[in-house]
């Protein structure tokens, strides 16, 4: 999974605007294996069905009811990244878990809302980053911080620029 996790994350880094079907699909896979690992404790192979199941209906719905998916992929992906950060403060056990993810989501949702194009670029350069990562899992904390913040401002510059040239035409 840690190919998968690099490629996904590249992805998402550098494309999550423009492809932001992919980019639910994606998220939807991603959070539903990861729950399914978390709390449903079975064979790999479960959370790998939640998870693809999960990750089809998003990308139908980012398909055939865009506003929908972009609402999915807000909470989603908001709830990942404060589900995931709070994981690295090791309190991503129980309710906390759950906690961090409904807020996160209602987050997620309230940034794309509220400006469309910069809550993808943002939401899923931070994701993109943060999956990367996760891949590599790094022994120091302060490097691997610091490497998630580089990541981060590549992948929010590199969609900006093509939302610029796309805005320019």
């Amino acid at each position: 999974m840690g190919l998968a996790r690099i490629i996904f994350g590249g992805g998402l880094l550098f494309l999550g605007r423009k492809l932001y079907w992919v980019f639910v699909g994606g998220i939807g896979f991603f959070a539903g294996l990861e729950f399914a690992h978390q709390f449903l404790n079975g064979p790999e192979w479960v959370g790998i069905v939640v998870g693809l199941g999960v990750g089809l209906v998003g990308a139908l719905l980012a398909i055939f009811l865009q506003s929908i998916a972009i609402g999915l992929a807000g909470f989603l992906g908001g709830g990942y990244i404060l589900w995931y950060l709070a994981g690295q403060f090791n309190l991503n056990h129980g309710w906390i878990a759950w906690a961090a993810f409904i807020l996160g989501g209602i987050l997620g949702v309230t940034l794309v809302s509220a400006v469309f194009d910069w809550a993808l670029i943002i939401i899923s350069s931070v994701l993109g980053a943060g999956m990367i990562l996760e891949a590599f899992q790094m022994a120091s904390r302060t490097l691997s911080v610091l490497f998630f913040v580089v990541l981060c401002a590549i992948g929010i510059a590199a969609q900006a620029s093509m939302l610029k040239r796309r805005k320019s035409r």
